[in-house]
């Protein structure tokens, strides 16, 4: 038997499908890397909440745990958040709604780590996009 684990395609229709060419989640081992996602609702890809920064964070991040959770792993579980906003006007209310989504899903009281910076995305209706990795326990 070898040590060499597995990388594992993530998929989950709790989650938008992916538009390119990579995969909603990847696990090997006990790791799991969510790709970025966005403000998209999961069953028609319509993108939601336009203009609204703080909706748009709170979907987005409902599409990064459902990714975390197909994978076998929780909220809990996420080392790093990573988010993408294209304006730096959006910062607090994405901060308030990120906020209110790890207190409901945070019990230890470890925060993950996150990372936060201004870019253009990939479609104009996206005001954020968020991707996570997260260690199986």
């Amino acid at each position: 038997m070898s040590d060499y684990a597995e990388k594992t395609e993530i998929r989950t229709d709790g989650a938008p499908a992916p538009a390119w060419l990579f995969s909603q989640g990847v696990r090997k081992g006990p790791i799991v890397q969510v790709s970025g996602q966005g403000p998209q609702d999961p069953q028609t890809g319509a993108y939601l909440h336009p203009g609204d920064v703080k909706a748009q964070t709170r979907r987005t991040l409902e599409n990064v745990r459902a990714i975390v959770e197909a994978a076998g792993a929780r909220v809990e579980d996420v080392l790093m958040f990573r988010v993408y906003l294209t304006t730096r006007a959006d910062f607090a209310p994405m901060n308030e709604a990120y906020a209110e989504f790890i207190e409901e899903h945070i019990g230890s009281g470890v925060k993950p780590c996150r990372t936060t910076v201004f870019v253009e995305l990939p479609n104009e209706a996206m005001l954020v996009e968020i991707d996570a990795q997260a260690v199986v326990s």
